[in-house]
């Protein structure tokens, strides 16, 4: 991602140099800059009173339960996780925050769900030996089911693009909700559906 950004800024700024715009470059990296730490300060907000409701539920046993209910949907996606284990609790955790439409909130309960999944593959490989197939360095089935889910996150509430569609002056942010429940619907059936396809191969 450094070299894509770096790239097109550089392209930019020859771009703007040798069409002698190089004045409008300036200016719009300067507009751009203030919009961003406005932008920043305005989902900063959004984030921490999404991230702190969803530590609430997760102190006051709401998210405990919700996993109780979620249990035969995280069984069938991820058949080779025992019964019981933590991994469960940070990828139904991660699952709802995508439900509701909050990556940014959603990134560490991912990020946990992967070290569980990855302590699961390299117990596995204390206990059968390390092979091609399963090794510490090769993600599991499913480590990539769940980087699939993740990836196309079905969405209930865009809560992060109902806020930039406010932020920008949109009459109507939230009229998003169902082209992104649509779109987020096919998304994760085609990713579960992909999944559940490589299951079958080795």
């Amino acid at each position: 991602m450094n070299y894509i950004w770096g790239g097109m800024l550089i392209i930019g700024i020859v771009y703007g140099t040798l069409t002698g715009n190089l004045k409008d470059v300036t200016e719009a990296a300067v507009s751009s800059s203030k919009e961003a730490v406005s932008m920043a300060i305005a989902m900063a907000g959004v984030t921490a009173m999404w991230t702190g409701l969803m530590k609430v539920a997760t102190s006051s046993g709401l998210i405990e339960q919700m996993t109780k209910k979620m249990k035969p949907i995280l069984k069938f996606l991820f058949p080779n996780v025992p019964e019981d284990h933590p991994a469960y609790g940070h990828i139904s955790l991660n699952m709802i925050a995508n439900f509701l439409g909050l990556g940014w909130a959603a990134t560490p309960a991912g990020l946990k769900a992967m070290e569980s999944l990855e302590e699961l593959n390299e117990e596995d490989c204390r206990n059968l030996g390390t092979n091609r197939l399963r090794a510490p360095n090769i993600a599991t089935k499913d480590m990539c089911t769940f980087l699939i889910v993740n990836i196309s996150s079905l969405q209930l509430i865009p809560v992060n693009v109902i806020a930039y569609r406010s932020q920008y002056g949109s009459t109507a942010p939230a009229s998003i909700i169902g082209p992104a429940i649509a779109a987020t619907t096919v998304s994760t059936l085609a990713g579960i559906l992909f999944a559940r396809f490589m299951y079958k191969k080795e």
